[in-house]
């Protein structure tokens, strides 16, 4: 477990900032218990500083995870965020889609949001930004990123993509399936 490098903390800021904006520092700063970024086995980990300190005296090969998994960097030096990251990305989401209860399921599924199934969608959101995806109970179902903009998405036929899938709650039941 060490500090991330200055080129992936810049890769991984760089693609939470796609989804949550400036409230990256939100996440680290926080008045209760301060909190950071940590990197084990090329797998980011959100931790809390006092845990961190207390996991210092375990071997990384003991270790297998601490804190919420953000996500991963690929070999090629990519990062991908990771589903277990999504309740921190709704918390702090700066642009959100609400899908109809018709749209749940084959969201969850992995498939895209067509503009059939959009409930809401936050105003002024740009085309090719990161989005948290909601049931229209309020509960985040995964994330993606927006094929058009706001005022596009209104003038679009309802076989359209609203949004392009990229993680949802789902992935935990069908990695056990397989």
């Amino acid at each position: 477990m060490r500090p991330l490098t200055e080129d992936e903390t810049k890769t991984f800021f760089e693609k939470l900032a796609k989804y949550i904006g400036k409230n990256i520092t939100q996440l680290i700063d926080r008045p209760d218990d301060p909190h950071c970024f940590r990197l084990h086995k090329d797998r980011v980990y959100y931790v809390s500083e006092s845990l961190m300190r207390r996991a210092v005296c375990i071997g990384r090969d003991e270790l297998i995870a601490l804190g919420a998994c953000f996500g991963k960097f690929t070999k090629s030096g990519q990062f991908r965020l990771a589903i277990t990251a999504l309740d921190h990305l709704a918390q702090y989401a700066k642009y959100k889609v609400w899908v109809k209860p018709n749209g749940e399921m084959p969201f969850l599924y992995g498939n895209h949001v067509l503009k059939a199934h959009l409930g809401r969608i936050s105003d002024d959101t740009p085309e090719h930004t990161g989005v948290v995806v909601f049931n229209m109970s309020d509960i985040p179902l995964g994330f993606g990123v927006t094929a058009k903009s706001t005022s596009e998405t209104r003038k679009m036929d309802p076989t359209a993509i609203v949004a392009y899938h990229q993680a949802d709650v789902g992935e935990y039941i069908r990695s056990i399936e397989e």
